[in-house]
């Protein structure tokens, strides 16, 4: 993320100018252009202001397993804050309340991050860290968030890495936390069972992991597009703790870096650093294809960048279209719609539809994006925006329900199994680091009286696993105390598509 550190900033600046003044409301067009321009983007989705002003500008976000969205602050990185829908389900008019804060020392921007399947959350190093959040510094710090005691504990690196910075990671199919050394070729992955790191470091990877981004495939492996390594592509296999090679990406998907000598880091500022440039994310579709996007091709970044597709099934690789308007993705996030469309959203603040074939523009946002439980994409930054897409998701990609209770109580825990639980996808993706993955089942219980709508927390999977077809997946699920008594149903939401309902009773 070196060459775009005033992201966030050009974020803010970018949604507080399309969007209009804070605190509107109802649906509007982000984009100038008039009727014409409107009218495209109406096609393509709708855009919907929030009522619920963000205590802080918010810089990241993540769905949290119980349904509410958690928030890293930008004033301060160490203050966090949880955002709930109302009790429709609503997320344009949530309720803001602050959480506590990391531990002291630890105040990062540009981690790794990671909710893992006993519903916690885990951060780990940061390209910065208060103070000096705008020296380079590459902290190997760590903390994991609790939701349930709202508290955070210091999480230990491995062994001999004295720096972590802005690295790559995911949670694989059987829940271990995977990360890559951002200034190595080292690989690790950490058990939340045991607690203890296993490290991978003469594992075949063909370049250092810098800048490079993840992307869980359906065989439980993890496709990576290299960045100093240009149109290498490489694929690590858990199993084996090894990287092979997963072809070229035929398009060069990174920039070129502006640096032409290193870049002091560490305590003493002794250590040399040169970035390799930067990249897109990529995102897996439920066609089993990956849509690989590219920063641009001009100094620092600029100008217009490449996309490439990944064909799991074969293991090659072909160009995609460039981006419209000169545009591209590097450094920025990508979510995968319920329809089996990619919205990328490019550095100039523009959102684009990817279809499978073509990119349109739909409008123009710069907050950090969640995929939402109804199928929104909610973005967090100066305020709460909501984009609804037009298309519907294809039934044959819903979770489907096979054992759940039939009675159940607050504040009570239940197992309830069924297929497709994580989803099509990890949903979720930047060029490297910020990972908010969303592979992991939500339960949404309706009041069939009040039309109230809870999200009990669930915890546990017995996969992570994405597009995992007739495998049948466990999860527990956590009652909320305050739940309305009566007839109900429940649904499994993953990436956005709900299963079909199920009676229940709550008494």
């Amino acid at each position: 993320m070196l060459l775009f550190r005033n992201r966030f900033v050009l974020f803010a600046l970018a949604a507080m100018a399309a969007a209009g003044p804070a605190g509107c409301s109802g649906s509007h067009s982000l984009l100038p252009g008039g009727a014409a321009a409107a009218a495209r983007h109406a096609a393509a989705g709708s855009f919907k202001r929030g009522t619920s002003q963000p205590p802080d500008y918010m810089q990241m976000a993540w769905l949290m397993t119980d349904g509410s969205i958690l928030a890293q602050g930008s004033s301060n990185s160490s203050n966090w804050y949880r955002y709930v829908p109302d009790a429709t389900g609503d997320y344009s008019d949530g309720t803001w309340t602050q959480e506590a804060t990391l531990p002291t020392g630890y105040s990062p921007s540009a981690f790794a991050s990671d909710v893992l399947a006993d519903g916690r959350l885990l951060i780990l190093g940061g390209e910065y860290n208060s103070p000096g959040n705008y020296d380079l510094q590459l902290t190997n710090l760590g903390a994991i968030y609790d939701p349930v005691k709202n508290t955070w504990t210091k999480f230990e690196h491995p062994k001999g890495w004295a720096f972590i910075g802005d690295s790559p990671s995911s949670i694989l199919s059987n829940g271990l936390f995977a990360i890559g050394q951002k200034l190595t070729k080292f690989t690790a992955t950490w058990n939340p069972a045991t607690g203890n790191w296993t490290q991978y470091k003469n594992n075949g990877k063909a370049d250092f992991n810098s800048e490079e981004g993840w992307t869980l495939l359906p065989d439980g492996t993890i496709l990576t597009e290299d960045v100093k390594d240009s149109t290498n592509s490489e694929i690590f296999n858990p199993t084996t703790g090894e990287w092979k090679s997963a072809g070229s990406t035929v398009a060069d998907l990174r920039s070129q870096s502006p640096y032409h000598q290193c870049l002091q880091y560490g305590p003493k500022k002794k250590d040399c650093y040169l970035p390799p440039g930067e990249i897109g994310p990529a995102m897996l579709r439920p066609d089993g294809t990956v849509f690989a996007t590219g920063s641009g091709q001009g100094p620092s970044g600029s100008g217009t960048g490449n996309t490439a597709i990944y064909t799991i099934k074969t293991g090659t690789w072909a160009a995609g279209p460039e981006f419209p308007n000169g545009d591209n993705a590097g450094d920025s996030f990508s979510v995968l719609l319920p329809d089996g469309d990619v919205l990328v959203f490019g550095v100039s603040g523009e959102l684009y539809d990817f279809n499978g074939t073509t990119m349109t523009a739909v409008g123009r946002n710069g907050g950090a994006p969640i995929l939402l439980p109804t199928g929104q994409v909610a973005m967090f930054g100066s305020s709460v925006d909501l984009y609804t897409p037009s298309g519907k998701s294809n039934s044959a990609w819903a979770p489907t329900i096979q054992t759940a209770p039939k009675l159940i109580k607050g504040g009570a825990t239940y197992k309830i199994s069924g297929t497709q639980f994580n989803g099509m996808s990890q949903a979720m993706s930047f060029g490297d680091e910020y990972q908010n993955a969303e592979n992991y089942p939500l339960v949404r219980i309706t009041n069939t009286k009040s039309g109230n709508v809870v999200y009990a927390r669930t915890h546990d999977h017995s996969s992570m696993g994405v597009q995992t077809g007739t495998l049948v997946v466990t999860t527990q699920f956590d009652v909320p105390k305050n739940i309305g008594s009566g007839p109900s149903t429940i649904q499994v939401v993953a990436d956005g598509i709900a299963s079909k309902s199920v009676n229940v009773t709550v008494k």
